[in-house]
């Protein structure tokens, strides 16, 4: 008799962790991510294509170009709703924030809601933050990505960070558009912050939770 052989190690299926995306999940994330290039998409023609941008404009008329603009922003909001939703029935968690991240998450949405109104009503506020729109979505989407660590949240989050960062960026090369609103006031930035702040309250106390079912207090 020959030495006797050594055992081969033994293999199940059950001992090898190796994540296996399904049909539902690869659905998950077309969705959101065609809702985010059809949104974003839009938002950013005049970031990456403005002589088209104002050539369409002329050629289309004011009226129909809003309307298929309008339109098109209307169906990407939509797949991300949509495709967001589907993704928080079967979570990819890629990390798991500590609980004082998303303290600090908190304190970052304070001003986001005050920048937001300033948009609308021009005064100190929105002299100093100069794109209060642009610097709100960013705290927004800085905010959710250290409370959130879903493929989901990491791929919507960040692609309105990414957003937000290009579209600023390149307002240092080109001229803002002119944006409807209040007329210039001592009582803007009043109104702006608490406004803003009432709303905050709203949403942290009630309308996320009854948007989104999920409370940001826990």
């Amino acid at each position: 008799m020959g030495p006797a052989r050594p055992a081969q190690p033994s293999y199940s299926l059950d001992s090898l962790s190796v994540p296996i995306e399904t049909p539902l999940e690869r659905l998950t994330m077309t969705v959101l991510i065609l809702g985010l290039i059809l949104f974003l998409g839009t938002h950013s023609v005049s970031v990456v294509a403005p002589a088209w941008r104002d050539a369409m404009h002329a050629r289309l008329g004011e009226g129909p170009w809003k309307g298929l603009y309008s339109v098109a922003s209307a169906v990407g909001f939509v797949l991300i709703v949509i495709g967001y939703g589907l993704a928080r029935q079967q979570p990819v968690a890629l990390y798991t924030p500590p609980l004082w991240l998303r303290h600090l998450a908190l304190l970052l949405l304070v001003p986001v809601f005050p920048l937001l109104m300033a948009v609308y009503l021009p005064g100190r506020i929105k002299s100093a933050a100069r794109h209060p729109m642009l610097l709100a979505t960013k705290l927004w989407a800085v905010a959710h990505l250290l409370a959130n660590g879903t493929a989901a949240d990491v791929l919507l989050f960040g692609g309105f960070l990414a957003w937000a960062v290009a579209d600023r960026i390149s307002l240092k090369h080109r001229a803002q558009r002119a944006l409807p609103g209040a007329r210039p006031s001592p009582f803007n930035d009043a109104i702006a912050v608490l406004g803003g702040l009432a709303l905050y309250a709203l949403f942290l106390l009630r309308a996320h939770a009854w948007l989104f079912g999920v409370s940001p207090l826990g």
